[in-house]
C-alpha cells in the first residue's frame, strides 16, 4: 500500500482541444508521455444521497482504477482524502493506493463489503513539458478538457500560488477563474442531475 501526499491545480481548457495542442506545441511544449485512466467509483450502499452534498458523497468513495500506458497496465484500489478551505480550494490531498491483480475480483470484494458502483470516468491523458513546467492534459470522455499541474512534478515550484502565476504567465487558452476544477464532482452532479 502506498500513501501519496500531493496537491495540484486543475483548470478547464478553452475552445477546441486540437487547437489547444497546436498552441502549446507552438510555445515549445513537448509531449513526453501518455496514458489512459479508467476510474470506477464505489460508495457505501446505505448512503442517503439526497441528504448529502456531492463532495460529501465523494469523500466516502473508493475507486477501482486502471492506468494503461504503452508499456504496462497498473490496477489499483484508491481512496482519496482531501482537505478544502471554505471557498472549495483543495488545501491538501492524500491518495492511499493498493495494487490489485483483477479488477472484477476487486469489484466483487467491494460489493461484499457493502459498496455499490456510482459512476465511471474514463480519460485520455497527454503529459507535456518545457523547461521546468510539466502538466497533463486530461481529455475526459464525454466531459471536460482539463490541465492538471502537480507540485510533485514541477520541482521549481513550492506552492500552488507559484503554479497559478506560472500558468497565467504562459498565457495558455485556459480559464483562470477556478484553479481547482473537480472532475469527479462535475461528473457526479451530471449523474445525480444536480446543477
Amino acid at each position: 500500500m502506498e500513501k501519496k501526499n500531493s496537491n495540484e491545480i486543475t483548470v478547464k481548457i478553452k475552445g477546441d482541444i486540437n487547437e489547444f495542442y497546436s498552441d502549446i506545441k507552438n510555445k515549445g511544449f513537448k509531449n513526453i508521455d501518455h496514458f489512459n485512466l479508467d476510474d470506477t467509483y464505489f460508495i457505501p450502499k446505505d448512503l442517503k444521497l439526497e441528504n448529502m452534498t456531492t463532495r460529501e458523497i465523494l469523500s466516502k468513495a473508493v475507486l477501482i482504477r486502471q492506468v494503461t500506458y504503452d508499456y504496462k497496465i497498473v490496477k489499483l484500489i484508491t481512496f482519496k482524502k482531501k482537505e478544502f478551505d471554505d471557498k472549495g480550494n483543495i488545501l491538501n490531498q492524500q491518495n492511499i493506493e493498493c495494487n490489485i491483480l483483477d479488477l472484477n475480483e476487486a469489484k466483487k470484494l467491494l460489493d461484499a463489503m457493502g459498496y455499490k458502483e456510482i459512476m465511471r470516468i474514463v480519460e485520455n491523458d497527454l503529459v507535456f513539458r518545457k523547461d521546468d513546467v510539466q502538466f497533463a492534459v486530461k481529455d475526459i470522455v464525454n466531459g471536460d478538457k482539463l490541465i492538471e499541474m502537480e507540485l510533485g512534478f514541477n520541482e521549481s515550484f513550492d506552492t500552488l500560488k507559484q503554479i497559478e502565476e506560472k500558468l497565467k504567465e504562459l498565457d495558455l487558452p485556459v480559464y483562470t477563474d477556478n484553479f481547482f476544477v473537480k472532475k469527479a464532482e462535475i461528473e457526479l452532479d451530471k449523474i445525480l442531475k444536480r446543477s
